[in-house]
């Protein structure tokens, strides 16, 4: 009842009248005790105001120098610690929120529902009002739980789903963490996450609890491997396992989605990366109608909705990943190749869009390719049926695996063929001869492979009649 009240306060225009008061108050009361000080500080986000609108690219990071600047000389090498983590704690909840409602919607629309629409314009405030109502549940532990371990569990899964994002490079200039082993280090942190979800099921005590877990952490060890491999491809090919140089190595638009390799490599490690983060079609540990909820059936409350922000963190890390090895990182798709095989009469028009594209801020494109796989996650969650278990481990160890390994292998051949080379026709020759050979064993797999494994189940009578089939 309060928790309705104080949202219905919320959701009027005079309580936003109220802070808003407030705030410029708080402001003028500033201005009057530290007049010198509030001139430097509003001098200052003035210039750097300017300079954003002249160069948007570069704003974030001049946020940056621009809020060090206010602190002593000794404060500032720990507050630039402080300043690359704080922007991650407050801008990708704040994208977790948005999608939530975002994937609501959409998943309405596919099935013919209006999705949220009573809180806020067009259901946008849903995600506070869900947030709100988590805060007001009761945390309740089962009585021969692990009471510490219960504790820790959603607490070590997010805060690993939010350390992967420091060695993401998220815009020119912007690596939280510029490792030389950044690949590496994204893959050993979120590792941390099967122990969590073991850790999870284990500490409740339950049987569904530990099923779920058990399930969960044969599921993201089995699509970690494909996904690692596909990694591989990427690494070998720049021969570096720095995020930062990884993305430099594919500017001009060559993008290493566009190679036969690169596609194939994209493909395993999204399909990877929508198994290793639990959701459909690869929900098999938290399939309601089996196992009530899987790992987390004796959450509630709060503790609850850490495990629902850890998934969509974990969602966004891994697409960010994967725009960084495939998809140019937070590069614009430059068209200065296109402007080469054009005639020059129109070579003029992608050098005209490729000039627009870079006034665009690096930190945008980067975002603009993450939310479009995440669209494309919640696209595949709305389309495909639940796999079972058996269908999905199948999947994962005799054409996941093997695929990942022949991809490994033509990435070798077709860096080979075009190492040190400017002739058109050999990359072309290159790029034909790996299409060929993923496509030949692409087909092998399906076809006398993986294709004996989803054969459907039959269910039979006492008497060995057939009763029907799965």
């Amino acid at each position: 009842m309060y928790v309705k009240k104080l949202w219905k306060l919320i959701n009027t225009w005079q309580f936003l009248a109220t802070i808003a008061v407030l705030v410029v108050v708080a402001g003028i009361v500033i201005l009057c005790v530290f007049p010198k000080q509030v001139g430097r500080i509003i001098a200052d986000l003035f210039t750097w105001f300017i300079a954003a609108i002249a160069n948007p690219d570069t704003a974030v990071v001049n946020l940056k120098h621009t809020v060090l600047g206010f602190f002593p000389e000794s404060w500032r090498p720990w507050l630039s610690h402080v300043c690359n983590f704080l922007p991650i704690v407050a801008v990708f909840p704040g994208l977790f929120a948005l999608i939530t409602w975002a994937e609501r919607k959409i998943l309405g629309r596919i099935q013919n529902r209006y999705g949220p629409n009573r809180v806020g314009p067009y259901g946008l405030l849903q995600p506070i009002a869900d947030g709100l109502k988590m805060l007001s549940k009761e945390d309740i532990v089962p009585r021969a739980a692990d009471k510490v371990l219960h504790f820790l569990a959603p607490i070590v899964l997010v805060v690993s789903a939010l350390l992967v994002y420091s060695v993401l490079p998220m815009g020119r200039n912007m690596t939280p963490a510029n490792l030389d082993v950044g690949v590496i280090a994204f893959f050993a942190i979120g590792a941390i996450s099967e122990v969590a979800v073991f850790i999870a099921g284990w500490a409740s005590r339950n049987k569904y609890s530990i099923l779920g877990a058990l399930r969960g952490v044969a599921q993201m060890i089995s699509y970690e491997i494909p996904l690692v491999l596909s990694a591989v491809t990427v690494v070998m090919v720049v021969g570096t396992l720095s995020t930062s140089a990884i993305v430099h190595a594919q500017g001009g638009g060559h993008w290493f989605v566009f190679t036969p390799w690169g596609f194939v490599g994209f493909l395993l490690f999204f399909i990877a990366s929508i198994a290793e983060v639990n959701r459909s079609p690869f929900d098999i540990p938290e399939a309601e109608s089996e196992i009530i909820a899987g790992y987390h059936t004796e959450y509630s409350g709060f503790k609850f909705a850490i495990f629902f922000l850890a998934e969509y963190l974990a969602a966004i890390a891994l697409s960010g990943l994967g725009v960084t090895l495939f998809l140019g990182g937070w590069q614009a798709p430059g068209l200065e190749w296109l402007a080469a095989w054009l005639p020059s009469w129109i070579a003029w028009v992608p050098l005209v869009i490729d000039a627009i594209f870079e006034y665009i801020p690096s930190w945008l494109w980067f975002l603009i390719k993450a939310m479009s796989l995440i669209l494309l996650m919640i696209w595949v969650r709305g389309t495909l049926p639940r796999l079972r278990s058996d269908q999905l481990m199948g999947f994962a160890w005799k054409f996941m695996l093997p695929m990942s390994l022949i991809n490994i292998l033509v990435a070798g051949i077709w860096y080979k063929m075009v190492e040190g080379t400017t002739a058109r026709w050999q990359g072309v020759g290159a790029w034909l001869l790996s299409a060929a050979i993923l496509f030949a064993c692409y087909w092998a797999l399906s076809t006398f492979g993986f294709r004996q494994v989803v054969k459907k189940r039959e269910y039979r009578d006492s008497e060995g009649k057939l009763i029907a089939t799965a």
